[in-house]
């Protein structure tokens, strides 16, 4: 073997581990920023747990308050609701408060930090795109974090408190009382924030997806009704079971569905402009 390409393979192999070793930092710095917010939330545990993880649980949370202003405005009683949310929240667990107390830190140290860690990973990603690319994936970060934020509240302020009150109030019979387990409650607040604000991304997916060919609207449009049944099979996994919940994702999904056929549909006119002006 000639010794230029015995130094070509040398500086090829130096290159990979160079990116490994600036990769490595990315990442260190992520979970630096998750551990920080997590230890935060940590040591501010009665905020975290009296007004995050038990504020749904609560008849003067914010979502039950504006739901009573709307039922008196519209002079509809029924729409106000958490006036009466019958549950008994236990442990049963002699770890478990403990336990669950560095679980709940470290999902709000991964929201907290979402922004900041996503940011590292693009600064990684960013360097390898073409000057086009880049060009057109300006602001991804903004328009990313401002997604998962948006699922999260969404989440969290509409589909949990909804959620908790209909499963509380869904009795069989007047014996049974509804003394709930802290695992599921955690569980259920944790599940339907985080599942919303991931799900939230399908514009930014559908959008880099139609930028490299795989998919446009014409497939969108194709495939529609085979995306409702999966939206609802989604919904339906990711939900408690009952209807309510399930509804509440699946439709502002469907209608991320859509935004996303005419994100995929602007892409497409871009590109077939783009081939015209060359020609």
């Amino acid at each position: 073997m000639a010794l230029d390409q015995v130094q070509d393979i040398d500086e090829k192999e130096m290159s990979f581990l160079d990116h490994l070793e600036e990769l490595r930092w990315h990442l260190i710095r992520s979970v630096l920023a998750i551990v920080a917010f997590s230890i935060l939330a940590f040591w501010a545990k009665d905020f975290v747990w009296n007004e995050i993880i038990f504020g749904p649980t609560k008849s003067d949370f914010w979502t039950y308050r504006k739901l009573c202003e709307l039922a008196e405005y519209l002079s509809s009683p029924l729409l106000c609701l958490g006036t009466d949310i019958p549950i008994d929240i236990q442990n049963r667990q002699i770890t478990g408060q403990f336990t669950l107390h560095i679980k709940s830190s470290l999902l709000v140290g991964l929201v907290m930090a979402f922004p900041y860690a996503f940011w590292e990973i693009w600064r990684f990603i960013k360097p390898g795109l073409r000057k086009q690319e880049k060009r057109a994936s300006r602001g991804a970060v903004l328009v990313v974090t401002f997604l998962f934020l948006l699922g999260i509240s969404f989440g969290y302020f509409i589909v949990t408190p909804l959620s908790i009150n209909f499963l509380a109030n869904y009795t069989l019979s007047d014996v049974i009382q509804n003394i709930i387990d802290i695992n599921s409650l955690v569980g259920l607040v944790s599940t339907l924030a985080l599942a919303c604000g991931v799900m939230f991304q399908l514009p930014v997916i559908t959008y880099f997806l139609s930028k490299a060919g795989i998919i446009n609207p014409r497939i969108m449009k194709a495939y529609r009704r085979h995306s409702i049944v999966v939206i609802l099979v989604i919904s339906a996994i990711i939900t408690p079971p009952d209807v309510i919940s399930q509804l509440l994702i699946a439709l502002p999904l469907l209608i991320l569905y859509e935004i996303s056929i005419v994100i995929s549909r602007r892409i497409e006119k871009r590109a077939e402009k783009a081939e015209n002006s060359e020609e």
